[in-house]
């Protein structure tokens, strides 16, 4: 009876300040109501949550105090003033971690180096980073992109396109991306893109990532006690969570246990042969030579992470690309000009593209970074302090304080971007010389900045570039009339109704 007696008497305080709030602050974007907190505005706008998020921002001049439903623990500080973004995330760098709210949040995506904080993740960054700026790994990158571009990519839009059918691409390049990045960390292509329309995989794990992307979101906003009752009951988004997971976890650990009696078939060699390697079985081998063995789990959320950041992002900063592109007919004349001057043979056809040629595409750059700048693939990211400090705005922050910074509010701040800042501008990004024009990591924060930046940031741009210059090239995109353009509410930034489209072959 108490129960009763204590909801009822919310929704009628409720209602009485409702009505107080609408009479006097009518101009107010949110509005913190007794009990329920900020939750009614939040909900109200879920269909555009981050544009709305940006709205609140501008109104409070970049930082807000977000209150949530009493007792759920979703009350954050949630900013997008780039000197509180660099304080956080360099200056003080120290001060803020991941937080012991951020692994339950993230519950399911294993300690890599996305979840670890401190020493974990100063050791799995020292590892991943030595991988990365090897030569050889740069051309297995390249060319295994080349190689799923050429046998499955550039042959599934051409089928598309006689067949004159209307396409989802960021399906298709979300099935693309994931190929890409099994085969350079697994060395497998689960084959998620075929080269035809109708033989499509019905195994999709490319949408289990983001299933699990879009649960998490979810979990930062609703209370901590629902979300957890949902995971013991197994039901509603916590269900197909696990679902999720379960699926992935399958391929991982299927190809660990693949990798591992790969390396005991091997004649014992003290020398690590990484040529043409995938990143799983470089990691496998060089612990083998200090008389070590990595054990599953740490190979699984070692995996888990790569793939994570490998894929969906690629894909989804590539579909916002291409979106823009496709409405833009002057910037994508600048950018076939630009791949004709630099990419062609003198038969005029494309070449395989090397590092060399791709640093050229200074106006394919600024495209990339201008579509980043708009649409960044994580639209925010979650910060905990440790101990109390000022930000540069003057907001206090307590220890155990939560802070979310919106990297999809700060593309959008005049203050940063100035008067044009909703316009697609490349030429944003070069300078009077024709040179890339370097913007701060703290102000330009799609890949994040201070010391823990993305790691993948030149891998990811490389892929990019490949694809931009194979699909552009060859075919022509227009969206189809009518389709809606929103973005789905979670940590990554895909497309709610994906992007329909239609191919039709260029003329050149």
């Amino acid at each position: 009876m108490f129960v009763y007696i204590v909801v009822f008497a919310s929704i009628i305080l409720s209602f009485i300040f409702f009505q107080i709030s609408w009479r006097y602050n009518k101009d107010t974007p949110i509005t913190n109501w007794p009990i329920i907190g900020m939750l009614p505005g939040f909900l109200q706008n879920s269909s555009n949550i981050f544009d709305y998020f940006t709205l609140v921002l501008k109104h409070y001049g970049g930082t807000l105090a977000f209150e949530g439903p009493w007792f759920s623990n979703t009350k954050y500080l949630v900013t997008s003033d780039p000197m509180n973004v660099h304080q956080i995330v360099s200056k003080k760098f120290g001060n803020y971690g991941k937080g012991t709210d951020f692994n339950e949040i993230f519950y399911g995506f294993g300690g890599g180096i996305f979840n670890s904080d401190f020493h974990a993740w100063e050791e799995a960054r020292t590892t991943l980073h030595s991988l990365f700026k090897r030569k050889s790994f740069m051309i297995f990158l390249q060319q295994t992109i080349q190689k799923k571009m050429e046998n499955f990519l550039i042959p599934f839009l051409d089928h598309a396109s006689k067949e004159g059918v209307e396409l989802d691409i960021q399906d298709a390049l979300e099935r693309f991306a994931f190929d890409a990045i099994c085969s350079i960390t697994l060395g497998y292509d689960p084959n998620c893109l075929p080269n035809k329309l109708a033989k499509v995989s019905r195994v999709a794990y490319e949408k289990d990532l983001t299933e699990t992307a879009h649960v998490v979101f979810l979990r930062h906003f609703r209370p901590r006690w629902l979300w957890k009752l949902q995971r013991w009951l197994h039901i509603g988004p916590e269900k197909r969570f696990k679902e999720a997971i379960d699926n992935l976890d399958k391929l991982l650990n299927e190809r660990i246990t693949c990798k591992r009696e790969e390396q005991n078939r091997r004649n014992s060699s003290k020398k690590v042969d990484d040529t043409h390697s995938d990143l799983i079985g470089v990691l496998m081998e060089e612990a083998a030579l200090k008389g070590q063995v990595m054990d599953d789990k740490y190979l699984r959320d070692t995996t888990f992470s790569l793939l994570s950041a490998g894929s969906v992002t690629v894909s989804t900063s590539l579909s916002w690309f291409f979106w823009l592109v496709s409405t833009h007919p002057h910037v994508e004349a600048k950018i076939l000009q630009e791949i004709k001057d630099n990419c062609l043979n003198q038969d005029g056809n494309i070449i395989d593209s090397s590092l060399e040629e791709l640093g050229k595409l200074v106006y394919l750059h600024g495209a990339i970074c201008e579509a980043l700048r708009l649409f960044p693939s994580v639209p925010f990211n979650h910060k905990c302090a440790i101990e109390s400090d000022i930000l540069p705005s003057g907001h206090h922050v307590s220890p155990n304080t939560k802070i979310l910074y919106s990297l999809y509010s700060m593309g959008r701040m005049e203050q940063i971007w100035g008067n044009d800042v909703v316009e697609f501008k490349p030429e944003r990004w070069i300078s009077e010389r024709g040179r890339v024009i370097h913007v701060p990591s703290y102000k330009f924060i799609a890949f994040n900045a201070g010391p823990r930046s993305c790691l993948g940031k030149d891998i990811a741009l490389i892929e990019m570039k490949m694809v931009a210059v194979a699909i552009l090239w060859r075919f022509h995109m227009q969206v189809v009339e009518g389709h809606p353009i929103t973005p789905r509410m979670s940590i990554l930034l895909t497309m709610k109704h994906g992007l329909k489209v239609k191919l039709t072959e260029r003329c050149v």
